[in-house]
């Protein structure tokens, strides 16, 4: 099968991707293989691909926000776990316990009695598995684990045709979603959403985005349809326009004065220099959510910055919690979902783009 093969990681304008062939992986115990249909493109992939975040493998293939259909179920082996994280059952337990407690009917059946099935359209996000047996499992923090592990840097990820996953990872698409419209909501919906919850944002108030890609043209509509107001920072004019026509009050650069201070703010951009003016633009009492999942150098903060309880969170990973969540507010809202769309081959051009601030939505491939 094609796949783009990251083994160095290099600055994107080198083309470190390669497409290449490689087999076609089998689905294991409680896994399912996925005949992938398009794959976003996320800041993370890039940060992957120029080596900021350093692999725990190469050569790996990148890609977390999968949209495909279930080609393949995995035999179950009811003496081993489903999956890291599933909190599925010890070793040594009754074949039979095991199978029904799963909800799976056993190899060669071909379907999921929680109705997983050959052809079923799944989704698979940034969070491959868990370990389920941390503190921060064990308290329904799955995101904390402490021996995660992620699609498209701990295994191969979405930049091929066919990839294996753990069924009870999988994301459920609403069906008012094309497989394309999808893609984004994988990770840049999901963790969007997730950068609201932990922001805290309330029904009305007055919400700040600085960086206005993928996550964020999402982010603004789920703040809209809270009633809230919406001030967007962000240097490209493009992609200030963009936040006009879905409803921003106000659009400007960090260094302009908006016309009122932000109860939230979101930072999506990997920029440390940001974090003082969106603090400047933070009310007393604010929060300052950080989505980032790499950033350069927070510069040195006075300390007024800072004073009047204002509180500095920062975003780590997504539950499926949050995944479920947002796919029904997705729907309900519904969401309208920017891409522009790139074959397999051209993900470093889609990459560079991306790295240069051109893509209007997010950048997906079409497998």
């Amino acid at each position: 099968m094609k796949a783009m093969v990251l083994r160095e990681p290099a600055p994107v304008e080198t083309e470190p991707l390669v497409l290449e062939d490689i087999p076609v992986p089998e689905a294991g115990p409680g896994e399912v293989r996925i005949k992938v249909r398009y794959c976003g493109v996320c800041r993370t992939d890039l940060h992957i691909v120029e080596g900021e975040l350093v692999c725990p493998r190469l050569p790996i293939v990148p890609g977390h926000q999968v949209v495909g259909v279930v080609d393949s179920i995995g035999p179950e082996n009811p003496r081993s776990r489903v999956d890291a994280g599933t909190g599925g059952p010890s070793l040594g337990a009754d074949p039979g316990e095991v199978l029904a407690e799963e909800g799976l009917k056993g190899p060669g059946s071909g379907q999921k009695s929680d109705g997983l099935s050959l052809g079923d359209r799944v989704g698979m996000a940034w969070l491959y598995g868990t370990c389920g047996e941390c503190e921060h499992c064990a308290s329904g923090n799955e995101n904390l684990c402490d021996h995660p592990r992620f699609t498209g840097f701990s295994v191969n990820g979405g930049y091929e045709e066919y990839m294996v996953a753990p069924a009870s990872f999988l994301v459920k698409i609403p069906d008012s979603f094309a497989d394309l419209e999808a893609a984004p909501l994988l990770c840049a919906g999901i963790i969007g959403y997730r950068s609201i919850k932990v922001a805290g944002l309330k029904p009305g108030e007055t919400l700040g985005l600085f960086g206005f890609g993928a996550s964020a043209h999402l982010a603004i509509q789920v703040a809209r349809h809270w009633g809230c107001q919406v001030l967007v920072f962000t240097r490209s004019k493009e992609h200030q326009k963009h936040a006009l026509e879905l409803g921003a009050s106000w659009v400007g650069t960090a260094g302009d004065v908006p016309p009122d201070s932000c109860h939230r703010i979101i930072t999506f951009a990997p920029a440390g220099y940001l974090i003082p003016y969106a603090l400047k633009a933070l009310k007393k009492g604010g929060t300052l959510a950080i989505n980032a999942v790499h950033m350069d150098k927070i510069p040195e903060l006075d300390y007024g910055l800072v004073y009047w309880e204002k509180k500095i969170v920062t975003v780590a990973n997504a539950t499926r919690r949050d995944a479920d969540e947002f796919m029904r507010l997705a729907a309900e809202i519904p969401l309208k979902v920017s891409t522009e769309v790139f074959s397999l081959e051209k993900a470093n051009e889609a990459l560079l783009k991306l790295k240069k601030g051109q893509i209007r939505g997010e950048a997906v491939l079409k497998i």
